[in-house]
């Protein structure tokens, strides 16, 4: 007798290896490099390398956008030998870089209006106390708050200033985002009007014009090279070359410059440009 066939298909076990071959496939698509992210799902390890809020530190974009080159040549002009630490120094020992000849110091107080320093104390105190020039920094997030919100911010928690001969006027530091896109998502004109709102608001409130710590590229791309604040706001230029190299428009002379971050002790060493008096003159304003 003639065995029937089925004309329902394929038999069971050809529609599980089917269905097997089909699975793999698609397993072996999402494991492709650029599959996640053609499918819109969040590329977890892009993410991963962005730093934490409040890690940002004076300085920590410039060997990744200008590049490192040597030391400062000497020219025999009067410098005079400071450095710049945050959180990341932790307890900073300040008898030995007063011994290496360090006389002026600069802390990171605050940043956006979500972090402030928790070695604060330590190291702005404790500079003053060995009888350095200190003062303290913000590092600025235009893309949060508004300039004015976050001068306030920086003066309520360490930022402020007093005319006792050995504090220096308060630094905004403003430089690449290290979050996010390098100018914080504002246009020339708008990254202009958040400086002009922060140094406007930290002078209301200690008669001092704020130091600028920028680094010239980045003042290029970001303000379109403005001018508008070097007759009143002393600048502080990032570079770590022999040379300081071209200055932001507006400024005809750098007050100070952060040349290395692999120095001695502590990272990041900068020069005052003249002798410990001058220092001095710029604390008493």
């Amino acid at each position: 007798m003639p065995v029937l066939r089925s004309r329902s298909g394929p038999s069971r076990r050809s529609r599980f290896a089917a269905a097997g071959t089909l699975l793999a496939a698609l397993s072996l698509l999402l494991t492709l490099p650029g599959a996640a992210s053609a499918s819109g799902t969040h590329d977890t390890a892009a993410a991963a390398k962005k730093p934490e809020r409040g890690t940002a530190t004076m300085g920590m974009g410039v060997v990744a956008h200008d590049g490192q080159g040597g030391l400062p040549r000497d020219t025999r002009a009067v410098q005079t030998e400071g450095v710049d630490v945050s959180g990341h120094q932790g307890n900073v020992s300040w008898a030995t870089l007063w011994n290496s000849g360090v006389k002026w110091a600069y802390t990171k107080a605050t940043e956006g209006t979500y972090y402030t320093n928790p070695y604060f104390a330590q190291q702005y105190n404790g500079s003053y106390n060995i009888g350095m020039i200190r003062g303290a920094y913000h590092f600025a997030t235009p893309d949060t708050t508004s300039g004015a919100v976050q001068a306030n911010y920086f003066v309520d928690h360490g930022g402020g200033w007093s005319k006792d001969g050995k504090t220096l006027p308060g630094v905004l530091d403003i430089e690449w985002n290290p979050y996010g896109a390098q100018c914080y998502g504002k246009t020339a004109a708008g990254m202009v009007s958040w400086i002009r709102d922060f140094v406007n608001t930290y002078k209301a409130r200690t008669g001092r014009d704020a130091v600028i710590y920028t680094a010239t590229s980045w003042w290029q791309a970001c303000t379109g090279n403005s001018a508008s604040f070097g007759s009143t706001n002393p600048l502080w230029v990032a570079r770590y070359n022999t040379t300081v190299g071209e200055l932001p428009a507006g400024w005809s002379y750098y007050t100070m410059w952060q040349y290395t971050s692999s120095g001695p002790y502590v990272g990041d060493h900068d020069r005052f440009n003249g002798a410990l008096d001058r220092v001095q003159a710029l604390a008493n304003g």
